[in-house]
């Protein structure tokens, strides 16, 4: 058996972590994007692979009813680490980002200055086939904007698990640890016409009185996944403990449970799980494996890319189910299961599954987009 090197889930910490249940933070770490710029909003949406021209033309933009280009729903990740899953308490204990249930209430426009509020919301305990004893640690933030106006608001979740115990006795990824899966350039080609047949909506309306329940969203494919993509997202997003050179070593000075030693004996941040395979696996993952919050912005662009820009996505819900590593091919699918009015709301309820190329459950996830109705 490996030798035992990592902090452990103890009562005492848990107890700390229980006394900051609905204590507002605030000391919150800075974000990554105070503004929604139009590089910023670029930045994101091509960090999960999203090209609507919404978002990244503003020459475009500025012939819808917005008038300037507007900021994709899951660009407020990157407004707020909290909600992205920098978590307190148990100092050096692993935390995995594991979902999140959205709700907003206005469009963030280009130029639109964000801040946060945010606090501790729950601690619960669960068994898992991963780590066995966790705990789901739930945040919950507001979003507002220059104007004071509330534009959103997450409940955001990690799961705290002892890294040891996943590497040793976790039973999830038996299966997939140390097995490389070849695919064949027939196996890409096939996978890479949902690519090329990726439809935007955009200027076409989908009215509510169009669509019905049993409607199937067209497929969207992630992937294959690489170190390169999660490097990609981290560009747009910001990551939580990304710091270089006296930057890093004033996070770790203030923060030493987050410094874990590379082979060389040097501090690094327990964020490197998402590019380098050899700590991953020490935390019980096959490999290095992709973000929970760009998984979440999978799942809205496919939302997004179906509504069209009259469209609004009022609400959405994620919960990951499983790592996916490097190597990993996602497929997003999509129902309607429901629509209805309220308040004055024509929505559209939207069931959502991601599955690996192998079968597997990565994500899964409900929606509620607010459609344009044909008489106005």
């Amino acid at each position: 058996m490996t030798e035992k090197r990592f902090p452990k889930i103890t009562e005492e910490g848990l107890a700390e972590l229980r006394s900051r249940i609905g204590v507002k933070i605030t000391n919150t770490v800075e974000p990554w994007n105070y503004e929604a710029t139009r590089d910023a909003i670029r930045h994101y949406a091509h960090g999960i692979g999203d090209d609507n021209p919404l978002w990244c033309d503003p020459a475009y933009a500025e012939k819808t009813k917005y008038g300037t280009i507007v900021a994709l729903p899951s660009f407020l990740f990157s407004t707020s680490r909290i909600v992205s899953g920098y978590c307190g308490g148990l100092p050096g204990v692993h935390a995995m980002w594991a979902g999140a249930d959205w709700t907003w209430y206005k469009p963030v426009l280009r130029n639109d200055v964000i801040s946060t509020e945010a606090y501790l919301k729950d601690l619960v305990e669960h068994q898992t086939r991963f780590a066995g004893r966790a705990f789901q640690q739930i945040y919950h933030v507001d979003f507002y904007n220059q104007h004071g106006d509330k534009v959103a608001e997450a409940d955001s979740w990690v799961f705290r698990t002892d890294r040891d115990e996943a590497r040793e006795r976790g039973t999830k990824y038996a299966d997939v640890k140390e097995k490389v899966e070849r695919f064949t350039d027939e196996q890409l080609e096939e996978w890479y016409k949902l690519y090329e047949n990726e439809e935007i909506r955009g200027a076409t309306p989908r009215y509510w009185e169009d669509v019905e329940v049993g409607e199937p969203l067209p497929r969207m494919m992630k992937g294959p996944m690489t170190v390169t993509g999660f490097i990609a997202y981290a560009q747009g997003w910001g990551g939580l403990y990304i710091r270089a050179n006296k930057l890093a070593w004033k996070l770790f000075r203030a923060h030493p449970g987050l410094a874990i030693k590379n082979r060389f004996n040097i501090p690094d941040c327990p964020e490197r799980v998402h590019w380098e395979d050899e700590f991953a696996r020490e935390v019980g993952v096959p490999g290095a494996y992709d973000y929970g919050p760009e998984r979440c912005s999978w799942l809205t662009h496919q939302c997004t890319n179906w509504m069209g820009d009259d469209g609004f996505l009022y609400k959405a819900k994620c919960q990951i189910r499983r790592h996916n590593p490097v190597g990993d091919v996602i497929f997003i699918d999509g129902v309607v299961t429901r629509k209805f009015v309220e308040d004055g709301r024509h929505l559209v309820e939207i069931s959502q599954r991601a599955e690996t190329h192998r079968g597997e459950l990565s994500a899964q996830g409900t929606a509620l987009v607010q459609l344009p109705t044909r008489n106005g």
